[in-house]
């Protein structure tokens, strides 16, 4: 990777979930000190067997709404890499009030400390779903529609909120717009489970999956190695190359916003890998990669309902944003990913 941030102190909030804990595992692969803030709402701690054995590792348990929790956990800290959220559209339909507490309170929080602290850049997780019903494929960044549930709502007020304190306070921020990530430790539990874990669970148990829909709809689904890489290079692109490569890619990109010379960075990518699979070509390729290990899964059907309410129906990311200017080039592609995914999910779910 051209670009990784070694030997410095870092933030990772939600660091017991799916996608944290495999960021803080890259992360004290290379000799970063590694403060994990979590409240474990939705993480566990088997996420952190591994980095509890690290030295350079610490826990400290609380909750991204505490403003003095978040002062706490950012002191000192060079990075902060902001995963902490309550995720999921229907969970946010069933419950705004929450969804908005956690991803919009706790982020002015985190953000507010992290820039009074001093830190280098706030890195974000942001959301595929700020393109709301905007029809168009790909998806690029400095095109949205209108958002389609409080989920969505809350992550693109995120984006509103970086953009707006880099201009006040000056706090380099950048935000990764997420396209349905996979992978090992997703969590298969739960009403609100990502759909690939969902699968797989039902499927080891012999039981038929329930697709939403009748199964066309479509998702860039993308594997966490891809994810990891992303938030590596966010953080460690030196602020000088991202501004000229930034300038670069507005000068060849028709509407994009012009960037300002003395402006702090703040910007968003998509993190994908940048093509999409049907819902029913997922259901067979995870039969096809679990049927290796067990060959009755191979004949078991799947289940059909409605679509869910505020589902898009289409998503797929353009790349080159991130190509350009972070040097991202995503490694796994959805097949070679879900090969990984099964391999982990038979060895600890079975």
């Amino acid at each position: 990777m051209p670009y990784e941030i070694k030997k410095q102190k870092v933030l990772v909030t939600g660091g017991a979930g799916f996608i944290g804990s495999n960021l803080i595992d890259s992360l004290l692969s290379h000799d970063n000190t590694v403060i994990c803030l979590d409240n474990f709402s939705t993480g566990s701690i088997h996420n952190l067997t591994s980095a509890q054995k690290n030295p350079k590792f610490t826990l400290l348990e609380g909750d991204i709404r505490d403003g003095e929790v978040c002062k706490k956990a950012v002191e000192g800290c060079d990075y902060v890499f902001h995963q902490a959220a309550l995720g999921s559209v229907p969970r946010s339909i069933a419950d705004p009030i929450t969804s908005t507490e956690v991803n919009i309170l706790g982020f002015v929080n985190l953000l507010f400390v992290a820039q009074e602290a001093g830190a280098k850049r706030f890195i974000y997780a942001a959301s595929s779903s700020t393109y709301g019903d905007h029809q168009a494929l790909p998806k690029v960044e400095h095109v949205i529609g209108n958002s389609l549930s409080p989920y969505a709502i809350t992550k693109y007020v995120d984006e509103l909120f970086a953009k707006n304190f880099s201009d006040i306070y000056g706090i380099e921020t950048v935000g990764l717009r997420y396209f349905n990530v996979f992978g090992r430790r997703q969590d298969p539990n739960g009403a609100y489970a990502a759909v690939i874990p969902k699968f797989v669970s039902s499927l080891l148990a012999h039981k038929s999956p329930y697709i939403n829909g009748d199964g066309t709809n479509s998702r860039d689904f993308t594997y966490i190695d891809n994810v990891i890489q992303a938030n590596q290079l966010a953080a460690a692109v030196p602020t000088e190359l991202f501004k000229e490569r930034m300038k670069e890619y507005q000068s060849n990109m028709e509407g994009v916003p012009e960037v300002i010379e003395e402006a702090a960075i703040s910007e968003v990518f998509n993190v994908a890998f940048g093509e999409r699979t049907s819902l029913n070509e997922l259901a067979e390729a995870i039969k096809k990669g679990l049927s290796k290990y067990d060959p009755a899964i191979a004949d078991i059907s799947f289940q059909y309902g409605p679509n869910r309410p505020g589902d898009v129906a289409h998503s797929m990311a353009s790349i080159q944003k991130g190509k350009s200017i972070l040097g991202y080039q995503p490694k796994y592609s959805f097949q070679t990913g879900l090969k990984e995914a099964c391999a982990w999910y038979w060895e600890n779910l079975k």
